[in-house]
């Protein structure tokens, strides 16, 4: 008799190759992700996924997953390490480090990489403990120019509701293979589909986004400033621009027109090589709308004048008004700020109605916290004393917590993001930076010196800069002449074949793990994704060894840590006031917030559960930050019980939460200027603009004459989390895309091979000759180039493509590599 199949067991989670972290069902066969779906029930999501989350199996299993820690042997090979040696001698020697020279000679890159945003948060308490000061991540090569522009027009991070935006404007930006837009494709197709609503795409390529756009300004390569400049200018000299809503909302507005006023459309035009009629007609399209959203990426943020870029183009839709509307652009509440700074809403009205309480509370927290901490944690030790405890803090928390809590959020949230300690500028190369976050391409020239506050010792998480970073080689001889390296990741990557010590961590399915890139308006959600299985034998999730690392440099007490477990134990509320007045009262714990809950709370969560102690702070950020968005979103209840009822829900609903719901009068609360207004004139990129403007678009020579873009998105290619090339269903080895004038003329065939060639380096690869390509532009794919065990040893597949780049080319402002823009030429082969 024929006997069914039993339904298989479905687990939540999300994946982790791109910022929008959809949601996933899985169903394992074992440890091996048997099956993969979009998960319905996901608040952002709803269901969709693209087809790379359904292969994450070979992210999760093969042969390239690491098992145990792995030590530097003098003659660069490696020898396997138990924990406890490793954890010991890495300890022993970043103290060393600071004790020698500083925390400032000491450096961090990654911290989060792929998604890995819970875990991440752990290694900025062990920052906090070594003093350390610089720190970079692969944002740091991407979207400083942008961030920094945001900082200044108006404050915080800005992103486009392109579901009902009536134009929608992608600068740079393919979302139909690189997402970013939440729903992607099915967002693209009814835009397309929708008569009344348009596309406009600015990309040197036919992509697949551009094919469905109704204006497609079809840029030379690294000429995107002109042709944003002639749009701006068209609204301003056609006076097309929102005149009322500027005069209620902007300062600088008479100043910036009469910049662009000044603009000559037809030669700006004639330089990026868009017909003029075409350029206006976009800019028109704009003018006409209801709502407009724009989306710049890496097409132009990793190319040249990417900062004047991020600038001119956010132009297009301030200048028409289209901000705090349905289809607009907005601003958004953060679980935590993925990078950048915490910001409370409402913060001055709230601060100055309880200005005596916030007084006293202080003064009482700093005074008593450690009687507090211990009165608590010995009441939770005598039987029946417990609820009276905990009735006490409850009673202490109602009176002043609502006065203390922006001071005292705001304190930690700087120490968590790194920029209360961070410098404003790197002490060897002086490059900016912002939000406590350094230039990816300064990190090589901080330690390949002999300045005195140079980069002696780095620490790496879940990132692979020596592939993902300009110049590979520069940063190969600088990891040689580091006193110290250390990587934490699940593979053997490029980085830690350079690193003293690699560390094997579980992977991001086998802990508790949650996203950031909570960016979304009037609705925005977060999910904190639990483990499908348990780690991988060996290997440990980043929160544990952080916190064992911290414990080796003996910086906090362990009495301390017992009171605040003990006051854990006796309630929520008690716990609340001991830890909250603890922090307040020692200011060199507040950098370790989240190696203090880990070892806290933490301990009374489960065995396996203590990373998820790090979400209650966020909950309790969150929440002190935006009371009355959570409030709607159904978190209601005065001071603590918000963010506790906010932590408990998002612990309990696997498929995400929404925390916020927003309403549209409440955007200009997100604007982080005193006067609540955009400040549009900013007179060092004006200068700029000018000085780009009037130079000749020429990046090329004649010994280099294509323009390559190193890092294509394509719809097999991923960042380097996934390994293994099996993974991929079709173009296998990533070939060199040229046009077909282009092949004709260098005799290249479609399926032959060539020798690309840069001022850098040289590589070999397959070709394939597509009009998507226009005549002098040229692209290899992302994500590959990487080493891979295989039966005979190792192979490598595709082209690592930063053996090809400069680090010389970037922006001047941010330091931002142009990736996207290397000059080259091609040989047939």
């Amino acid at each position: 008799m024929a006997t069914t199949a039993p339904e298989p067991t479905w687990q939540k989670t999300a994946c982790i190759l791109c910022e929008c972290n959809c949601g996933l069902e899985v169903a394992l066969d074992g440890r091996r992700l048997a099956k993969i779906r979009g998960d319905k029930e996901h608040p952002e999501s709803q269901g969709y996924t693209c087809e790379k989350p359904l292969r994450l199996d070979y992210y999760q299993n093969g042969r390239h997953r690491l098992d145990t820690p792995m030590r530097r042997r003098p003659d660069g090979t490696y020898e396997p390490v138990d924990w406890t040696t490793a954890l010991d001698e890495i300890a022993e020697r970043l103290g060393a480090v600071r004790d020698a020279h500083g925390g400032e000679s000491i450096a961090f890159y990654g911290g989060g990489g792929q998604g890995n945003h819970l875990q991440g948060a752990h290694g900025r308490a062990l920052m906090s403990a070594l003093g350390v000061r610089l720190y970079s991540n692969a944002l740091a090569q991407e979207k400083t120019g942008e961030a920094w522009v945001d900082e200044l027009l108006y404050g915080s991070h800005t992103s486009g509701d392109f579901e009902h935006a009536e134009v929608s404007v992608f600068v740079g930006k393919n979302p139909w293979q690189s997402h970013g837009v939440a729903r992607s494709r099915p967002t693209l197709r009814e835009i397309a589909r929708d008569p009344k609503r348009s596309m406009i795409v600015i990309d040197p390529r036919r992509s697949e986004t551009a094919e469905l756009a109704d204006f497609h300004l079809r840029v030379r390569p690294g000429t995107d400033v002109w042709c944003l400049a002639a749009m701006v200018a068209t609204l301003v000299q056609e006076d097309l621009v929102a005149h009322d809503w500027l005069a209620a909302h902007a300062e600088g507005v008479e100043t910036l027109l009469a910049h662009y006023r000044g603009v000559d459309i037809a030669a700006c035009a004639a330089t990026c090589g868009v017909e003029e009629e075409l350029v206006r007609a976009a800019a028109r399209r704009i003018a006409d709308a209801e709502s407009v959203a724009t989306y710049e990426d890496l097409g132009v943020q990793m190319a040249p004048n990417s900062t004047v870029v991020s600038y001119v183009q956010k132009m297009l839709w301030i200048l028409t008004g289209s901000f705090a509307k349905p289809g607009g652009m907005h601003m958004h509440s953060w679980m935590f700020p993925v990078a950048g700074y915490w910001f409370p809403i409402d913060r001055d009205r709230r601060l100055a109605r309880q200005q005596v309480r916030r007084t006293l509370g202080l003064a009482a927290m700093g005074l008593g916290s450690g009687a507090v901490r211990r009165g608590v944690a010995l009441a939770g030790r005598r039987t029946g004393t417990g609820k009276v405890a905990n009735a006490l803090a409850t009673g202490a928390l109602d009176t002043f917590f609502e006065a203390v809590a922006v001071p005292l959020a705001a304190d930690l949230a700087g120490r968590l993001a790194m920029y209360h300690s961070a410098p404003e500028t790197t002490p060897v190369t002086g490059a900016r930076v912002i939000g406590g976050i350094m230039p990816a391409s300064a990190l090589a020239e901080e330690i390949l010196t002999d300045h005195p506050q140079r980069v002696r010792a780095l620490w790496v998480e879940a990132s692979n800069p020596v592939h993902s970073l300009p110049e590979s080689e520069q940063l190969r001889a600088a990891f040689a002449q580091l006193d110290l390296s250390v990587v934490i990741d699940v593979a053997m990557t490029e980085t830690a074949r350079c690193a003293d010590y690699v560390l094997p961590a579980a992977s991001q399915f086998e802990k508790w793990e949650a996203s950031l890139f909570t960016l979304h308006f009037p609705h925005n959600a977060f999910q904190l994704r639990a483990p499908l299985m348990s780690p991988l034998p060996g290997t440990r999730p980043e929160a544990d060894i952080y916190a064992e690392v911290i414990d080796r440099l003996d910086v906090v007490e362990p009495a301390l840590l017992d009171q605040l477990t003990a006051a854990a134990r006796v309630g929520p509320e008690a716990f609340a006031l001991a830890f909250f007045g603890t922090v307040h009262a020692r200011e060199d714990l507040r950098g370790l917030t989240p190696y203090l809950l880990h070892r806290t709370l933490g301990r009374t969560l489960g065995a396996g559960r203590e990373a998820t102690a790090t979400v209650w702070g966020l909950a309790q950020l969150a929440a002190i930050a935006h009371p009355e968005g959570l409030a709607r979103a159904g978190f209601t209840g005065a001071g603590f019980r918000t963010g506790q009822a906010l932590f408990e829900a998002v612990v309990e609903r696997r498929e995400g939460v929404t925390f916020t719901v927003d309403t549209y009068d409440d955007a200009w609360d997100y604007v982080r200027h005193e006067d609540g207004r955009f400040h549009l004139v900013v007179p060092e990129l004006l200068a700029e603009l000018d000085a780009v403007l009037a130079a000749p678009a020429a990046y090329t020579s004649a010994e280099f004459p294509l323009v390559l873009s190193a890092g294509e998105r394509r719809s097999f290619t991923a960042n380097v989390i996934i390994r293994n090339p099996e993974w991929r269903r079709r173009d296998a080895e990533g070939a060199l895309r040229v046009s077909p004038e282009d092949a004709e003329a260098l005799g290249l065939t479609d399926g032959g091979r060539a020798r690309v060639v840069t001022e850098r380096g040289s590589a070999e690869a397959a070709v394939e000759v597509n009009d998507i390509m226009q005549a002098g532009h040229v692209s290899l794919p992302n994500g590959l180039g990487v080493t891979y065990p295989d039966q005979d040893g190792e192979s490598l597949v595709g082209v690592p493509l930063n053996q090809l780049t400069s680090n010389t080319r970037r922006d001047r402002f941010w330091g931002t590599p142009w990736h996207k823009h290397v000059p080259a030429r091609v040989e047939a082969l």
